[in-house]
């Protein structure tokens, strides 16, 4: 009996040895609070109403151009009408060419923008994670809903999010190893 309470003891002992310790952060806030993120938002708020404001430019010097020719129209000859009809339609179908290209590469760049953002957050987390000794942390948010239920004391997301954003570094400080990407001329 003395051998089977000291093996019971023995395997407890080496059971709590063994136990994992388990957190969850709030990937929704993280990414809200983080500050390569409110940065990162911000640089494609700024680049977006940059090529929307050249956009808009060259749409209003095309309305001068048709209301030019809507005023003239009637003293041009049927020949000469045709013909200036046809370079406002091209000029109209390069304008909405000019639009299709930087909004497909405002997407283009923010999809990468995003991904980059998550693997710096993916990789930060497991840092912490092994730095902090934790064999698990879950990642929960309102679409997920992968943590139903979780001691607050488990919710490490302030502690991810403080320690994130102390090891952020701004990209203007970061050392220039990127590649360049093709920017759509919108002039």
């Amino acid at each position: 009996m003395k051998k089977l309470i000291v093996a019971f003891g023995l395997l407890m002992v080496m059971s709590s040895c063994n136990q994992s310790k388990i957190a969850y952060v709030n990937v929704e806030e993280v990414i809200k609070e983080y500050e390569g993120s409110k940065n990162a938002e911000n640089m494609m708020r700024e680049k977006s109403q940059s090529i929307s404001g050249d956009l808009d430019r060259l749409a209003q010097e095309f309305q001068v151009k048709v209301q030019a020719y809507q005023q003239a129209s009637g003293k041009l000859s049927a020949n000469d009408r045709a013909q200036k009809e046809q370079e406002l339609m091209q000029e109209q179908q390069m304008i909405q060419q000019r639009q299709q290209m930087a909004q497909q590469q405002v997407q283009q760049e923010g999809q990468k923008i995003i991904e980059e953002i998550d693997n710096e957050i993916k990789d930060f987390i497991e840092e912490y994670a092994v730095s902090n000794g934790y064999t698990y942390v879950l990642g929960t948010s309102s679409q997920t809903k992968s943590v139903l239920y979780g001691k607050e004391a488990l919710n490490i997301t302030d502690d991810v999010i403080d320690a994130l954003n102390v090891a952020y570094v701004p990209a203007d400080e970061k050392p220039k190893t990127e590649e360049k990407t093709e920017e759509v001329p919108v002039n």
